[in-house]
C-alpha cells in the first residue's frame, strides 16, 4: 500500500523540542515519529513504528538464522523470582514494583534470565533436549531517575533479550560465537558504524562479556580503542598496564610537616614533587564498612569499576560524620602505613617495590618514602583509575583514544549464576543430573533506532539507511494537479514493481514545506513530481549525497525498481 501523506497521521514540527538535547531527541520527535507521554515513556507513531519494526524484521532474522526460536514471555513477574538471584537488592530503585489485590509483590521486568531459566527448568528435562536458544522482542521497564536523550534512554523500551542453555562449557562458547557472529550480522545490515569492545559484566553476573557500541556524540558510555592493535575495550573493562618497578632501596620512611595541605594538588605544590608521586587513599563505604583505595596521585578513582569490581556490594563514599569516633581517620591526611582493620584496596600501579608521599595519618603532616611491600601492604588490587588517553595499551602498548559511544548490544556468558539458583539441571548422558549453563544475549531495539539517527542525520534531517527506512522513495508532488496526478501514478508503478513508497500529494502545502519535510523524515530517495511533469521528467535525489538527477518517468521507474 502506498503511504498518501493527505492520509497519513504526521505532524512535522519546524522548531526543536524545548527539552530535547540530542540531534535523535530533536528529530523523531519533529519529524513526527515519536511523541513524549510522560518522563522516559514514548508513544511511537506510524512512521516511527515502522522504522521500530524494521529494525525488529532484521534482528528477527538474523536469530532464526542461528536456529533461536521465539518466545513471549510476560512484563509483569513475581519479585520473588529476582530475589532468589539476589537482583531484586542489586536493581533496588531502578525496579518498577507494585502489588495486586491481594498484597502479592510484583515487578515489571527489567530483563528476564529468572524467568527463561524457570521456562527451561519446565520443559527441558534431558540433555537431548539441549542445547537451545529463546528469544524475544519484548518491553521490559527500568524506573530510570533521570530519563533523558528521548528513547536513547526510556523508562520503557523494546528489547530483544536471548539465552542460550548448553549442558557443557564448550557448547555455550560455540552459542557465544553464534549470536557474536549474528549480531555483527545484525549491526551492519542496519547501517551502523559500531565496535565490538571488551566489556564487564555487572549485575548481569557471568565471566566472557562483549558490547557492541555505535560511536556518536550523545553516548553515555565512554570506550577505548587502540590506533596500532585492533584492542578496544569499554573503559570499565580496561585493564592497567604496569611499568617496571625500579630495584633500587629507597630511604626509611619521612615524615615531613604540611600545614594546610588536604588535597593533592596543595600537597604537590608545597613539597615542589610531581602529582603522580604522591599516593591518593580515597576512603569509601563498602555495605557499611569503611574501606580505603590508593590510586597515584595524578589519577582518579572511577566510581563505575570500583563498584563493578566489588558488585553486588554497595559502594558509597565516606562523609563527615563517618570520620567521627575514628580519630586513626585523619581527614585529609590518610596513609595506607599504620591503618588498621581498614581494608586496602589499591590499583595496579601500587606495585611492591613503589615509593610515594602520602599522608601520616596525622593533622598537617605527611610522610616521604613510604614504600609499597615494605611500609604497607595492599589486600586487592583492583583496576579502578579512570583511563585517560595516552595510557598504554594492554595489548601493544601504543596509546589509546578515547570516544564515547552509545551500547545497543551486549552479549555475556553467564555459565551457572542462574542455574544454580533454580537448580536446572537435566539428566545427563549417564542418568546422572547436569547443571545447564547459560548465556544472555540482548539488543536495545528502540535504542538502536535513536543511535541510527544519531550517526545518520544531517544538517537537513533524518538520513535512514534503507534497512530500515519507513520506505524506499519518498515521491513529492510540487503543487499542481498535474503533477499530483503523476505523482501518484509513479508511486503506483513502484509500489507494484515491490518498492515501499511515501506520496506528498497534500494540497494547499507549499513546494517548500514538502522539501523541508521530505529531507526531515529521511527517506533514502526522493522523487520529485516539478515542472517536467508535463513533459514526462521527474527529478531523483539520493537523500545522503544530495546527488540529482532528472530521468523519464518510465526510466526513474525501472531503476528505482531495481
Amino acid at each position: 500500500m502506498v503511504l498518501r501523506m493527505s492520509r497519513l497521521m504526521l505532524k512535522t514540527l519546524r522548531d526543536d523540542p524545548a527539552d530535547a538535547e540530542t540531534a535523535s531527541h530533536k528529530l523523531l520527535v519533529r519529524a513526527g515519529y515519536v511523541r513524549r507521554s510522560s518522563a522516559g515513556v514514548w508513544t511511537w507513531l506510524p512512521l516511527g513504528k515502522r522504522v521500530l519494526e524494521n529494525v525488529a524484521r532484521v534482528v528477527r532474522e538474523e536469530m532464526d538464522a542461528i536456529g533461536g526460536q521465539e518466545v513471549l514471555l510476560p512484563a509483569l513477574l513475581p519479585r520473588e523470582n529476582y530475589e532468589a538471584t539476589g537482583r531484586a537488592e542489586e536493581y533496588g530503585d531502578l525496579l518498577f514494583q507494585l502489588r495486586d489485590r491481594k498484597g502479592a509483590h510484583y515487578v515489571l521486568g527489567p530483563t528476564h534470565e529468572e524467568i527463561f531459566t524457570q521456562v527451561v527448568k519446565d520443559q527441558c528435562t534431558s540433555y537431548k533436549d539441549l542445547p537451545v536458544i529463546l528469544y524475544q522482542i519484548q518491553t521490559k521497564y527500568r524506573d530510570e531517575a533521570r530519563p533523558r536523550s528521548g528513547v536513547l534512554r526510556g523508562r520503557e523500551f523494546q528489547m530483544k533479550d536471548s539465552y542460550s542453555f548448553d549442558t557443557t562449557d564448550e557448547g555455550l562458547a560455540e552459542a557465544y560465537r553464534l549470536h557474536r557472529e549474528a549480531y555483527i550480522k545484525i549491526f551492519s545490515r542496519l547501517g551502523f558504524d559500531f565496535r565490538v569492545v571488551s566489556a564487564v559484566s555487572g549485575a548481569m553476573g557471568g565471566s566472557a562479556s562483549e558490547e557492541f557500541l555505535a560511536p556518536a556524540a550523545a553516548g553515555e558510555d565512554t570506550f577505548v580503542d587502540c590506533p596500532a592493535c585492533d584492542y578496544a575495550a569499554n573503559t570499565e573493562a580496561v585493564t592497567t598496564v604496569v611499568p617496571p618497578v625500579d630495584g633500587a632501596a629507597h630511604p626509611p620512611l619521612e615524615e615531613v610537616d604540611t600545614p594546610g595541605t588536604p588535597t593533592i594538588e596543595t600537597l604537590a605544590a608545597h613539597l615542589g614533587v610531581p602529582a603522580s608521586a604522591t599516593l591518593k587513599n580515597l576512603l569509601v563505604k563498602v555495605d557499611g564498612e569503611i574501606v580505603a583505595v590508593g590510586v597515584p596521585g595524578d589519577r582518579e578513582v572511577d566510581l563505575g569499576k570500583l563498584g563493578e569490581h566489588l558488585a553486588p556490594a554497595e559502594v558509597e563514599l565516606v562523609t563527615a560524620e563517618d570520620f567521627t569516633g575514628r580519630p586513626d581517620l585523619v581527614r585529609g591526611y590518610v596513609g595506607p602505613q599504620g591503618l588498621t582493620g581498614v581494608r586496602y584496596l589499591a590499583d595496579p600501579r601500587v606495585a611492591p617495590g613503589t615509593a610515594w608521599v602520602t599522608g601520616a595519618n596525622k593533622p598537617d603532616t605527611h610522610a616521604r618514602n613510604v614504600v609499597c611491600g615494605r611500609d604497607f601492604e595492599v589486600d586487592q588490587y583492583l583496576d579502578v583509575v579512570t583511563v585517560e588517553p595516552g595510557d598504554p595499551c594492554p595489548r601493544c602498548g601504543a596509546g589509546l583514544r578515547l570516544d564515547r559511544a552509545i551500547e545497543i548490544g551486549h552479549i555475556f556468558q553467564l555459565g551457572r549464576k542462574y542455574a544454580d539458583a533454580f537448580e536446572l539441571d537435566v539428566l545427563g548422558q549417564n542418568g546422572k543430573p547436569v547443571r545447564v549453563t547459560m548465556g544472555s544475549y540482548g539488543i536495545g531495539v528502540s535504542r538502536a533506532v535513536a543511535a541510527l539517527a544519531e550517526q545518520t542525520a544531517d544538517g537537513q534531517g533524518l538520513c535512514w539507511p534503507r534497512e530500515v527506512a519507513p520506505a524506499d522513495v519518498h515521491v513529492v508532488a510540487a503543487g499542481k494537479a498535474l503533477q499530483t496526478e503523476l505523482a501518484l501514478e509513479v508511486a503506483e508503478k513502484l509500489h507494484a514493481a515491490g518498492v515501499r513508497v511515501i506520496v506528498d500529494d497534500r494540497a494547499g502545502v507549499s513546494p517548500g514545506v514538502k522539501f523541508t519535510d521530505a529531507e526531515l523524515l529521511g527517506v533514502p530517495t526522493i522523487l520529485v513530481v516539478g515542472r517536467g511533469a508535463a513533459d514526462g521528467v521527474v527529478e531523483v535525489k539520493d537523500r545522503r549525497s544530495g546527488e540529482r538527477e532528472e530521468l523519464p518517468v518510465a526510466e526513474a521507474v525501472s531503476r528505482l525498481s531495481a
